[in-house]
């Protein structure tokens, strides 16, 4: 049974920085693409970033303020580990951070990922 578990979200000031961390068991980490998605409250779940942990290739949102010039996304395939680091973070970013494995279809920006996390909380304080 695939289970993703993150951790690293909290509370921060705007500005501030923290890195998000997804540990994957139950399947080998690096055979299939990883997601970040974020689902702020009364909003729909989108889209973050993702990362094909094999060839080491990474997609970013892009959308305002763009998340790639902010956000970074990485593996480590000896800890079956997917990261996400956020740097100067804005009150917008505020939402709850979901890690996903393994899409369900050809599109890797939906969410329509076979396994997700529980999701981890980040708060940013303007």
């Amino acid at each position: 049974q695939v289970q993703l578990t993150e951790s690293g979200g909290g509370l921060v000031q705007a500005g501030g920085s923290l890195r998000l961390s997804c540990v994957v068991s139950g399947r080998t980490f690096s055979s299939t693409d990883m997601a970040w998605f974020r689902q702020a409250p009364g909003l729909e779940r989108e889209f973050v970033a993702s990362l094909n942990p094999k060839y080491g290739n990474t997609y970013y949102a892009d959308y305002a303020d763009a998340v790639k010039c902010r956000f970074a996304i990485s593996g480590d395939n000896a800890k079956n580990t997917v990261y996400l680091q956020m740097n100067s973070l804005k009150p917008e970013d505020t939402a709850i951070y979901y890690c996903a494995a393994q899409p369900a279809g050809a599109s890797i920006t939906t969410a329509l990922y076979l396994y997700w996390g529980q999701g981890t909380q980040v708060t940013v304080s303007s």
